[in-house]
């Protein structure tokens, strides 16, 4: 690679997501074997050579690599730090998504995969001093420890580290009561706690935007006494009273 990678320039020019993809892609093969070729590039993204040629030729008019003997090509030092911005934005995801979610590596890079693209300077700071916390704060292993262990967040886990079930359970005798969905007053606002639900009616559910700390207004029951309506992220949504009962709200005042 280039040795002044860390001088600075001008703002990086704007990429599409494939671009972004490709330049990622020739940093990985420079960075393990010093040059980049076009099969190995077509054989990475899993395209036929043809297609990676008009992508080189973007790249390098862009100034980001040197694509000049065709074959071989090598990134230029903007090229490097736009490139390094990118492959730090897909690891620290792909951090989040294994170490802390606990997906499977190849789920974790897939789904960084999608994501890195959109995630703002903004978006990575905030995530980047999150892990900061964890490896700083002496709470931080003991915290992550109750999360993956949480019998509440994880269906099943035999041995929750916290005391989640028992704020639970101690909810329903206060103030702070968990409710279902569908046993909220008429017109009385509250915020969504959790999905306690099958895998399946729980991703329905969060695709519908009752997401954690979502407000919900119950507006009104069908007639029948199996759906009720609810303000929703500005919009009114039917819902359910199987789908409804799966989601734990909590009264606001």
């Amino acid at each position: 690679m280039t040795k002044d990678a860390n001088k600075q320039t001008s703002p990086a020019p704007e990429l599409t997501s494939a671009l972004e993809d490709y330049l990622e892609t020739i940093y990985e093969l420079v960075r393990d074997q010093k040059l980049a070729r076009v099969k190995d590039i077509a054989k990475a993204r899993g395209v036929r050579a043809g297609s990676v040629s008009p992508a080189m030729r973007r790249l390098a008019a862009m100034g980001l690599i040197d694509y000049a003997h065709r074959e071989y090509i090598d990134l230029t030092p903007a090229g490097e730090r736009l490139a390094r911005r990118i492959y730090a934005r897909h690891e620290l995801l792909t951090q989040f998504f294994e170490k802390i979610l606990q997906m499977p590596s190849d789920e974790a890079r897939a789904n960084a995969c999608s994501m890195e693209h959109s995630l703002s300077p903004q978006g990575m700071e905030h995530l980047a001093r999150f892990f900061e916390f964890l490896q700083i704060c002496p709470d931080g292993p003991e915290l992550l420890a109750k999360f993956h262990a949480c019998s509440v967040v994880h269906e099943g886990s035999p041995d929750c580290l916290g005391s989640c079930q028992k704020v639970r359970n101690q909810q329903k005798n206060s103030q702070e009561r968990l409710f279902s969905l569908w046993d909220v007053p008429h017109e009385r606002q509250a915020r969504v706690a959790q999905v306690e639900a099958s895998a399946q009616v729980r991703q329905t559910l969060l695709d519908r935007g009752f997401l954690p700390g979502t407000r919900v207004v119950v507006i009104r029951r069908s007639a029948d006494g199996q759906s009720v309506w609810v303000q929703i992220g500005g919009f009114e949504l039917q819902l359910e009273k199987n789908y409804a009962q799966n989601v734990l709200m909590i009264l606001e005042d």
